[in-house]
């Protein structure tokens, strides 16, 4: 579909004030999306909403279906964070009178009368996440929400857009005071090197994550063994000791490249004290996959019980990925075909990790470049489906997922190299079937 450009300051402006006279003595539904993006949007509305003095309700949900949309109140204002861009056609015919959307993934159909919708795809499909555009649209309400900046950039490390910042992304790091410092991308930087090897899971690295002794292995290789005292995290290292931990790690897994593994961490105060954002990422996101939004939501607003929770449900799910990791690899079942692999976890692997583990093994040494790598796993009676492509590269992904979804009940994510659907368990089999032929017509159109 060809959407104009349009120009996003002039939008913003626009958005904002029709957004603002829309409210003006009503109730307003907020909903947006469980991953830490949309947890970081949620976050930054909030704030912008209590500073207005707006009542409002929230819901956050792991995917947009029609029945969800159906069952949203008709009076009320409808804000949309982080999702709905996939969602146009339902919610056209849903009868929601106002809705706003504020979202960055790519726009499906056309947009219907009733919907505003702010997306950087309509600017010329810049880089930004949706925390990220929320941000933009708080601060041009009332520029004192520009406090809330950090949420934005965290949501931007949670999307994994940091290592492409434009102009606009680089405007909301100076908001956010956000400190800036070179070094090795593996968080968190700020704790023992052997602890956040064993746990690491981006990169995947063969024989030593998931493995104390081949932990100790490596350490002992690159000259850096605790021998009983204390280890030194990635952030103390020199710039020798930094290139060894690089080739060490590169050896391990070929796939993974010096500039993959090099360049700007970002320090984020917390609970009164700098922490690297991706480890308060991950923070995030291990509540929300496991069914903890509340107590996301609450760590973003800095409750310090909740942070002890959240610490510790995030031990529980570094440990769930690891497990994860080793069943898709040695015992899921596995389709394999010209160009690609589909792993059916069934009921072994919670849906809402199989992405995660999908894309770590995507960035691993274990397939070839534009292998189209496939997670399945079981969500009582449906079935969440994860598609990557190794290096980024091949074919679109989205585009491959909605063209088997016609035939289907389910909904379509993601962008063009990390996509995903849901679809009833009955479906599986004829799922299956049509996804093989289409995966072989396609290598055969190439």
């Amino acid at each position: 579909m060809e959407k104009e450009v349009r120009n996003l300051e002039i939008e913003l402006k626009n958005f904002s004030q029709e957004f603002l006279e829309k409210i003006k003595g009503r109730r307003l539904q907020v909903v947006s999306h469980f991953d830490t993006d949309g947890i970081t949007s949620a976050r930054i509305m909030i704030g912008a909403l209590k500073r207005l003095d707006q009542s409002f309700e929230l819901k956050i949900v792991k995917n947009l279906t029609r029945e969800f949309i159906s069952s949203l109140s008709k009076n009320k204002v409808t804000l949309f964070l982080d999702l709905a861009s996939g969602s146009l056609k339902e919610i056209g015919e849903s009868q929601l009178r106002e809705v706003f959307i504020v979202d960055h993934h790519e726009i499906q159909g056309e947009i219907p009368q009733n919907v505003r919708i702010l997306n950087p795809e309509l600017y010329d499909k810049r880089k930004i996440s949706g925390a990220g555009m929320t941000y933009l649209f708080c601060k041009e309400i009332d520029e004192k929400n520009k406090e809330f900046a950090k949420f934005a950039v965290l949501g931007t490390i949670g999307d994994s857009l940091e290592k492409d910042l434009d102009s606009v992304n680089h405007g909301i790091l100076e908001d956010s005071e956000v400190q800036r410092k070179k070094g090795i991308l593996i968080y968190p930087s700020t704790r023992p090197i052997n602890r956040v090897l064993e746990y690491c899971s981006d990169p995947f690295i063969p024989g030593v994550t998931g493995n104390p002794e081949g932990v100790m292995e490596l350490m002992r290789e690159i000259n850096l063994s605790s021998n009983g005292s204390k280890c030194k995290s990635f952030m103390e290292l020199d710039e020798e000791e930094t290139q060894r931990v690089v080739t060490a790690i590169m050896l391990r897994n070929p796939q993974v490249k010096n500039k993959e593994l090099l360049g700007e961490l970002f320090l984020i105060k917390m609970f009164g004290k700098l922490e690297d954002a991706r480890e308060i990422s991950a923070k995030i996101n291990a509540c929300s996959r496991n069914e903890e939004t509340e107590i996301a939501l609450r760590y973003c607003m800095e409750d310090n019980e909740a942070k002890k929770k959240a610490e510790a449900i995030h031990v529980k799910y570094k440990q769930q990925l690891i497990s994860g990791i080793k069943y898709a690899q040695e015992e899921a079942e596995t389709i394999q075909g010209r160009g690609y692999v589909i792993l059916n976890a069934k009921d072994k692997i919670k849906d809402t990790i199989i992405g995660t583990i999908t894309s770590i093994l995507s960035h691993s040494a274990v397939y070839d470049k534009e292998t189209i790598l496939i997670g399945m796993a079981y969500d009582k009676e449906r079935i969440k489906i994860s598609a990557r492509s190794v290096g980024q590269k091949g074919r679109n992904l989205r585009e491959i997922l909605s063209s088997i979804m016609i035939g289907f009940d389910g909904e379509v994510g993601g962008h063009e190299f990390a996509a995903g659907c849901t679809i009833g368990k009955e479906y599986e089999k004829e799922f299956l079937k049509n996804l093989k032929q289409n995966l072989e017509l396609e290598v055969i159109r190439v």
